[in-house]
């Protein structure tokens, strides 16, 4: 079956950026002059998305603004003749069909899943966490699109990471089949160094097949005593066969301050209208 949805995970606090995100949502931080929202939207409409839900909650309402006309605005442009800047934003509202569900209480990224059980229904669909800027052409999603077709399974995607980072990935135990796949054998959440798995971390997207929603009914709270999709995971594989599509390309994790300031200054200094500009600045800078 197609995958033709997808879940946007938006619903949570961003405490690591306050106190910008006791009034911005932290999915809305510019990543050139787009949000970093719009490139997980954008990633799922490169990988044959037709439609969106995104898990908001409380605070998160320039999301739904961001993706919605405003006449104002357009008339304003189009009075200035601003035609450039006109067709863009009259863009976004074109995108792809978005809808919104508000996750009341942040019980956990398996939890945030479950609110979209109906939207979904029942067929395979991905998720997507717009923390996680993944710099891939084609998108990653589109290649773990092409993984699931071949196996009709669920599919995590993967990166080989540090061994003393393991506590703040989701890990797998792997059997390798070729260079980028791996079938999944069993998975942790969070594991200290020394009980990790192997050093492949699930990052933020997967394919999904709609029996996750009944197992995640069952999931027990795991770590910080949130439903983990991870545990539903686990749960799954006693059902059917779960691979990983591991990737190399570069990952900047847009959820730290850190990865997101490196995100800006990557995207910043390949940008075609001030990227040398940037480098000379930094050149000079730095010296």
């Amino acid at each position: 079956m197609q995958i033709r949805k997808a879940v946007i995970t938006a619903a949570g606090w961003g405490t690591r950026f306050l106190p910008i995100t006791k009034a911005q949502p932290k999915e809305m931080l510019p990543l050139g002059t787009k949000p970093l929202i719009q490139y997980a939207v954008e990633e799922a409409i490169n990988s044959g998305i037709e439609q969106i839900v995104v898990i908001t909650a409380l605070g998160k309402r320039a999301i739904e603004d961001y993706f919605d006309r405003s006449f104002e605005l357009e008339y304003f442009l189009e009075k200035k003749g601003e035609i450039g800047f006109l067709e863009e934003i009259r863009k976004l509202s074109t995108l792809v069909d978005v809808c919104y569900i508000r996750q009341k209480e942040q019980l956990g990224l398996g939890h945030a899943i479950l609110t979209a059980r109906h939207f979904i229904g029942n067929e395979p669909f991905a998720v997507l966490l717009p923390d996680d800027i993944i710099d891939s052409k084609p998108p990653l999603l589109k290649h773990m699109v092409d993984v699931y077709e071949q196996y009709e399974s669920s599919v995590v995607a993967v990166q080989r990471i540090a061994k003393k980072d393991a506590p703040k990935y989701g890990i797998i135990d792997p059997r390798t089949i070729s260079d980028h796949i791996h079938e999944v054998l069993s998975l942790t959440e969070k594991p200290e160094p020394a009980q990790a798995l192997s050093n492949l971390g699930i990052v933020g997207r997967y394919i999904l097949t709609p029996e996750i929603f009944n197992v995640m009914q069952v999931t027990q709270p795991g770590k910080n005593k949130e439903i983990q999709l991870t545990d539903a995971l686990q749960l799954l594989l006693k059902q059917q066969a779960i691979y990983a599509y591991e990737f190399s390309e570069e990952r900047y994790d847009a959820g730290t301050p850190i990865g997101w300031l490196k995100a800006v200054l990557s995207f910043g200094l390949r940008n075609p209208t001030y990227g040398q500009e940037l480098r000379e600045y930094l050149d000079k800078s730095c010296k």
